[in-house]
């Protein structure tokens, strides 16, 4: 068994000797990243080294079904390269595009406005003073012009009316 390893040794290093330079020259044509190509050039000679019982002794021959591995190995990298997304470098079109985040919060602000829409005038008018401009109850209650305890009634209120909405909506189970 060793001996046997020692030979393969010795003819991987023949076969990288003899072949890496038409190799690469090989897949350079079709890989534009010289360390790209030498890393499927390395590859390829690993392909040929774990299948080398099917080495033919004739040097054409071998140069041909190193090749071959070659094409195989260009042919997958590319197939691979073409499932995975492709990066942008135009940063004017990144920058056109919304983020999730910006998504989340328009659809949410679609949503809250749709559902207060749905609010009777009363209590709209309590949440937008208390939750959107920030009012207290008692500042609420002056720009309402009613009594405190009612704007804490109809805030109380058109919270449990926003969340029924929410739960007719689909939003809120």
């Amino acid at each position: 068994m060793r001996r046997r390893a020692g030979a393969d040794e010795e003819l991987m290093t023949a076969l990288y000797t003899e072949h890496y330079s038409v190799l690469l020259g090989f897949v350079s044509r079709y890989v534009q990243d010289r360390h790209r190509a030498e890393d499927l050039v390395q590859e390829t000679l690993l392909r040929a080294w774990k299948h080398i019982d099917h080495l033919d002794p004739e040097p054409g021959r071998t140069r041909s079904y190193l090749l071959t591995i070659a094409r195989n190995v260009v042919t997958n990298a590319w197939r691979a390269e073409q499932r995975r997304p492709k990066l942008v470098m135009d940063e004017q079109a990144v920058q056109t595009v919304a983020s999730a985040d910006t998504v989340d919060q328009l659809v949410e602000g679609w949503l809250v406005a749709e559902a207060l829409e749905r609010l009777s005038a009363d209590h709209r008018a309590v949440v937008q003073a208390m939750y959107y401009d920030g009012q207290s109850v008692a500042d609420a209650a002056r720009s309402l012009a009613v009594p405190e305890g009612t704007v804490k009634s109809r805030a109380y209120y058109a919270v449990r009316a926003l969340r029924r909405v929410f739960e007719e909506m689909g939003v809120l189970r």
